[in-house]
């Protein structure tokens, strides 16, 4: 299996089916545990480069809560319009009322499909890290570690200075 590869966006534009990419392979900048996984289509409409993927991995998140480290499974759905600049007046413009295109994209570039998944599974990355619904919090302390009985020891430094 080949790896991903940016593709100009010239070479896309004469492919009138576009071009769809098996992906099975590690992204650069994503730390995971399994090579993603997924499906990624390009398809060229003049002034619009319609894009749309599945992809899933696992990655090691640390939890906010217990500060364990657990597996999550990373999985994204995507389907998205970049606008490609128009190059002159024989461009026919592509109007898609649903969807705003949200990037540019210069006609004589090329379309990277790893950095466009790795861009749709970084934007699945949760805001907070929980290792689930037994997770057990913070680590009790042992002993009489601040002279007040406990507590949280992540708030020991705070505690010293009173």
């Amino acid at each position: 299996m080949t790896r991903l590869q940016p593709l100009p966006l010239q070479e896309l534009r004469l492919l009138s089916e576009g071009r769809s990419w098996t992906v099975e392979q590690p992204i650069a900048g994503l730390a995971s545990l399994t090579p993603v996984r997924g499906l990624v289509r390009a398809l060229h409409h003049g002034t619009v480069l319609e894009v749309e993927g599945t992809a899933e991995t696992i990655i090691t998140l640390c939890c906010d809560r217990c500060l364990q480290t657990y597996n999550h499974v990373l999985a994204t759905k995507a389907r998205e319009l970049l606008e490609i600049k128009v190059a002159g007046p024989e461009e026919e413009e592509v109007l898609f009322a649903a969807e705003d295109p949200v990037e540019c994209l210069d006609p004589g570039g090329s379309f990277d499909p790893e950095r466009w998944l790795f861009e749709q599974l970084s934007l699945q990355l949760p805001l907070v890290n929980r290792c689930g619904p037994d997770c057990p919090g913070p680590p009790l302390p042992t002993g009489d570690a601040g002279g007040e009985g406990g507590g949280d020891p992540r708030w020991a430094a705070l505690r010293s200075l009173r």
